[in-house]
């Protein structure tokens, strides 16, 4: 999971920001607009609306950002699920 930056605006809701998700096992990879300011909660609720619906939920996330919030991401992919008691595993990139 990456977060692309300081694109220049663009769609009817002016995203300037991608995230971008690559499946690991499929090598497939999504590329989602967003904004640069959306929250953990915003971003958990479009892998959900977006993403999930085809992968379902993912057993570990990779990222390049910090791990507070790909950890806040996480918590709440799991809480928009109604899951409690879940292990959080971030890895970073070097692992």
């Amino acid at each position: 999971m990456g977060l692309v930056r300081a694109l220049p605006p663009g769609g009817d809701r002016s995203f300037n920001s991608c995230l971008v998700l690559i499946d690991r096992y499929s090598k497939a990879a999504m590329f989602l607009p967003c904004h640069k300011d959306d929250t953990s909660m915003e971003t958990a609720i479009m892998i959900c609306n977006r993403v999930l619906c085809h992968t379902g939920l993912f057993q570990n996330i990779i990222s390049d950002r910090d791990h507070k919030s790909t950890s806040a991401i996480w918590t709440n992919l799991h809480n928009l699920f109604g899951k409690k008691g879940i292990i959080l595993k971030s890895i970073s990139p070097s692992n």
